[in-house]
């Protein structure tokens, strides 16, 4: 797509910005020690929007091999994200005909974080993911997995080795494939006639809603209405069939698939009501986005303005976590160790590195309690409750905490999220 500037759906041309951010590095691609005095490459994040079919998308600069060779995230270190999957789990199994039979399927697995569920139910699972860091720590749960990168090639592979799928999975993983008509088609191939697949995906409808600019970044390559994505299963032979919203990532879908031809599964009501709402937005005229690149410099001033007067305090600001978004926002604002003296991070293979670009460093979390900082600048928002909760203990000595999206919040105790 960098070099055709087309849409990676339907070939338009790309002439329509949505946002830029300008120069950013790779958003998972940390600093190690050893490489804090070597160059960074840095890539345009501008994002743009089809006039054909609204699928909002970043430039491929950088190959999914590379972006994934070494991957930093891990979904097993969330708590939240661990109790939503616990619960998809249960749903599914209780509304489908899902058995010790059918094989269940999700593409870019992670560490097992959601197989090992229908692993305990002895349900026969795989996975498919392609960062073999990552991978290695499902295998060593005993969840069967393949290293690959999904497409219509790997499809009839695993069709060969494994047979089709009763259940196929994707969460949060359409918006980071490149070439999305060929990740789409090889779910064709690899369902089985009857079966069905669920996908969750953060909601373009609240991206922009919520100012969630910081979700763009290098790895997602799309950004998704249900309108858009309802239009490129139905062009590879699927049909989505139900949705439900979710309040995962700052507002995610789930979609439900099947193929054309299976007529077991009826159309819910929701499929036209969630059309209807994204049309009565504005999702389908390029007026809706315009105004999208001007609310996010107000947002960057906003957080600058607040920085600057803490530091001029002299107040300690340390940040917590260190996921993609944060790097996204930190490296569009300019935000390095003169504002925030570090983060924390729980996942391990995070502590001890630099965030790409910004340079700061990440500690495990128990530093926030030797240094006792006057704000804790949450990164990954979406987990405020969790987080806030988790630290409660800054209050001990009048530490706040600071949310920068959808608009900058000091929040004093967990209990104002209410």
């Amino acid at each position: 797509m960098a070099k055709t500037g087309k849409c990676r759906f339907c070939q338009a041309p790309l002439e329509h910005t949505f946002v830029d951010l300008g120069m950013s590095p790779l958003c998972e691609d940390h600093v190690k020690p050893d490489e804090l005095k070597k160059m960074e490459p840095f890539y345009p994040l501008h994002a743009y929007v089809c006039s054909r079919c609204f699928l909002v998308q970043v430039e491929e600069f950088v190959s999914p091999s590379v972006i994934f060779n070494d991957y930093a995230y891990f979904s097993s270190y969330s708590d939240t994200w661990l109790n939503h999957i616990k619960r998809y789990t249960d749903d599914v199994l209780e509304r489908f005909k899902i058995t010790g039979k059918s094989l269940v399927a999700e593409l870019a697995s992670n560490d097992g974080y959601l197989l090992q569920y229908f692993l305990e139910k002895q349900i026969p699972v795989l996975g498919i993911e392609p960062a073999a860091n990552v991978a290695e720590v499902a295998i060593e749960k005993g969840i069967r997995t393949e290293v690959k990168f999904f497409g219509k090639k790997t499809a009839h592979e695993l069709v060969h080795h494994y047979g089709k799928a009763h259940l196929l999975i994707g969460n949060n993983v359409l918006a980071h494939v490149p070439d999305i008509n060929d990740f789409v088609s090889g779910m064709k191939i690899f369902l089985k006639g009857d079966g069905l697949i669920t996908m969750e995906f953060p909601h373009l409808l609240n991206l922009i809603e919520g100012n969630q600019f910081d979700t763009i970044y290098h790895e997602h390559f799309s950004y998704l209405s249900f309108t858009t994505v309802d239009r490129i299963f139905n062009h590879h032979g699927l049909t989505l069939f139900d949705v439900d919203e979710l309040p995962t990532h700052g507002g995610s879908l789930r979609i439900y698939a099947k193929h054309k031809e299976d007529a077991s599964k009826p159309i819910s009501e929701r499929v036209p009501e969630m059309t209807g709402r994204e049309r009565d937005a504005g999702l389908c005229s390029l007026r809706y986005y315009t105004d999208f690149k001007e609310k996010v410099k107000q947002t960057k001033w906003k957080i600058l303005e607040f920085l600057i007067n803490a530091k001029r305090e002299n107040k300690k600001i340390v940040g917590y976590g260190a996921p993609g978004k944060g790097n996204t926002l930190l490296n569009y604002c300019g935000v390095r160790t003169d504002f925030l003296d570090y983060t924390v991070d729980r996942s391990p293979h995070k502590q001890g590195n630099y965030l790409p670009g910004t340079l700061i460093p990440i500690y495990h979390p128990d530093k926030i309690k030797e240094t006792k900082p006057d704000y804790v600048f949450i990164l990954p928002w979406n987990l405020k409750q969790e987080i806030m909760e988790n630290l409660a203990y800054i209050h001990e000595w009048g530490g706040q905490f600071v949310v920068p999206i959808p608009a900058l919040t000091v929040y004093e105790t967990s209990t104002e999220l209410a």
